[in-house]
């Protein structure tokens, strides 16, 4: 009784490599990296008509910005929220920027709400604002 033999693999057939589990695990993280890289910009993407002042000087990246809309809405850091949640969320940030907090406000604005804005900072610890202007050639 003869058994069967078994025909050896050409080299050249080898073993086949699939590459779209690669490609779309790729894709994927390209799109997360794309997604998370914007979030740092995120505090200038709102719309503001910012005044106007002969001298300005660039903002360090580190502090917390709270932009104060035309329409009187809070944000903090590009992200929507209120006073009360601000006063809970400043005392953290503060610290952690020894004590500046940016104000970027629409001249446009509402001057109460800024107000109520810089008390929020003053009783969160905040020794100093960094106020958000645009230069005068602006």
């Amino acid at each position: 009784m003869s058994l069967p033999r078994r025909r050896l693999r050409d080299e050249a057939e080898g073993v086949t490599f699939d590459f779209a589990p690669m490609v779309d695990i790729v894709l994927l993280l390209l799109i997360f990296f794309f997604l998370t890289s914007n979030l740092g910009a995120r505090q200038n993407v709102l719309p503001l008509d910012l005044p106007r002042a002969s001298t300005t000087v660039q903002a360090t990246p580190d502090i917390p910005i709270v932009t104060v809309h035309e329409s009187g809405r809070l944000y903090l850091n590009g992200y929507v929220t209120n006073l009360e949640q601000l006063e809970k969320k400043l005392p953290a940030l503060v610290k952690k920027s020894g004590g500046v907090v940016g104000v970027r406000a629409d001249e446009r604005g509402n001057y109460g709400t800024v107000v109520q804005v810089m008390d929020a900072v003053k009783k969160a610890g905040g020794e100093r604002l960094a106020l958000g202007t645009r230069s005068g050639d602006q």
